[in-house]
């Protein structure tokens, strides 16, 4: 079973700047995963031609089971809102979170995160970057329990506040919500936390260990795959890890295979 995580900067290269379907297709189908959560993901929005992302990757991964999950109508770094329900925004730029799944899904959970209160200072990459004050913005976690060979698996993805201190009350509400779903637990995704401080506050055990971020040179990891040491034994063992460069985005995808 190979697992796989990949903020997707929208599908964007940091070459050329533009987001090319065919593009985004080829490197998720180089991941080959069975489970795949994204970060940082577009449906509608002009910056990446009203494209579903989401869907591009369930179809390169000849995956049945894809969804979705919104934190802000607009986008983030000019204008954006809240959700006020889940169907909200329709027909409208959305940003979010997806997860991808060659296993069938028995259901799905989304779990809302408020946004920190204060700006803070980001390292924006490209042309007319550099470092700005951003406001932050809602996140969501999107869970699935899955039917694999191995038995039931809950999965989630989610990609939490680049705020010091509010991304690690957000990690904290992540796990007790996943919780609530059955065990063995696996949380994904851009925790925009380096590897220790992910472990020790979600005191999850994580199975792979590799800087991802920036995408040219990593030296930091702030994608993560951390498994519930509560049901931990149910898993098979990790049998390998890998960062391997994308042609999109300004992070490296972690690859964990399991068994």
């Amino acid at each position: 079973m190979r697992l796989a995580t990949f903020n997707l900067l929208h599908g964007r290269s940091l070459t050329d700047g533009l987001v090319d379907p065919d593009r985004l297709a080829a490197a998720v189908t180089a991941l080959d995963a069975d489970v795949l959560a994204l970060q940082e993901v577009d449906r509608d929005q002009s910056r990446s031609g009203n494209l579903d992302l989401t869907a591009i990757a369930a179809r390169a991964l000849d995956a049945p089971e894809h969804r979705f999950a919104a934190a802000v109508v607009g986008t983030p770094g000019e204008q954006f809102r809240p959700l006020t329900h889940d169907d909200d925004g329709h027909g409208e730029p959305l940003y979010g979170v997806g997860l991808v799944s060659r296993y069938p899904v028995r259901s799905w959970q989304v779990t809302r995160l408020r946004p920190a209160p204060v700006r803070s200072p980001v390292y924006v990459p490209g042309p007319g970057g550099g470092l700005v004050l951003l406001r932050d913005e809602p996140r969501v976690v999107l869970a699935a329990v899955l039917d694999t060979p191995h038995g039931p698996l809950t999965v989630a993805a989610t990609h939490l506040s680049f705020v010091p201190g509010w991304n690690a009350l957000q990690l904290r509400r992540v796990v007790r919500a996943l919780r609530a779903l059955p065990a063995p637990r696996i949380l994904l995704g851009d925790l925009n936390l380096p590897a220790g401080p992910a472990a020790l506050l979600s005191r999850w055990r994580p199975l792979g260990r590799r800087p991802t971020y920036p995408a040219g040179e990593p030296r930091v990891q702030l994608d993560h795959v951390l498994a519930d040491r509560r049901g931990l034994d149910r898993l098979p063992p990790v049998t390998a890890v890998d960062t391997p460069l994308s042609t999109i985005s300004d992070h490296r995808p972690l690859i964990v295979d399991l068994g």
